[in-house]
């Protein structure tokens, strides 16, 4: 995943950045970038609308490549949206250096709840084995992370995501398939 995530950023730097935030948007570059709050969710009931197997946008809740956002950033991430998330570490509640190897490139397939606000928050599996060999919840262990920096990357059908990171990565740039592939 590391060559993979390192050959696609490589290629997205090669072609330029667009540079905005989600509060003002003045676009330098070609690629829209948006510093966010982030969280993590799991597909369970009392965390979603009662249907925790299918998304906002219709498509089936895959924790190894969905993501939700904030109803004000819809016309930002519309469903679809393929985005890069940096490494997270500028806040004491993030623990996204324990669990940032289960985040990888997301599909916004999802929608948060209307009280939040220029947020995203990625779907984790419910369990998940830390390296210190305990079980945990790694939605809880990311907890909340302030200015995240988040790339839109490309744009996928939410009727056909691919259901893993190499699909998803090879859906938005097949030349990424071929880097990881040597």
């Amino acid at each position: 995943m590391q060559v993979l995530t390192s050959a696609l950023l490589g290629f997205l730097f090669v072609t330029g950045t667009a540079t905005a935030d989600a509060s003002s948007t003045a676009p330098s570059q070609n690629i829209p970038t948006y510093t966010v709050g982030m969280t993590a969710y799991n597909a369970v009931a009392s965390q979603t609308d009662g249907t925790p197997d299918i998304t906002a946008s219709g498509a089936f809740s895959d924790p190894d490549v969905v993501a939700a956002r904030s109803q004000d950033l819809a016309s930002e991430l519309p469903f679809g949206s393929v985005i890069a998330i940096e490494a997270a570490t500028s806040s004491p509640d993030c623990g996204y250096d324990k669990v940032g190897q289960l985040i990888g490139l997301r599909v916004i397939a999802d929608t948060m709840n209307a009280k939040e606000h220029n947020k995203i928050d990625v779907l984790l599996p419910q369990k998940f084995t830390t390296t210190t060999g305990k079980t945990a919840n790694p939605a809880i262990i990311l907890g909340s992370c302030k200015d995240v920096t988040i790339q839109v990357v490309g744009h996928v059908d939410v009727s056909n995501i691919p259901i893993t990171q190499a699909g998803l990565a090879a859906a938005i740039d097949p030349s990424a398939t071929l880097a990881v592939a040597k």
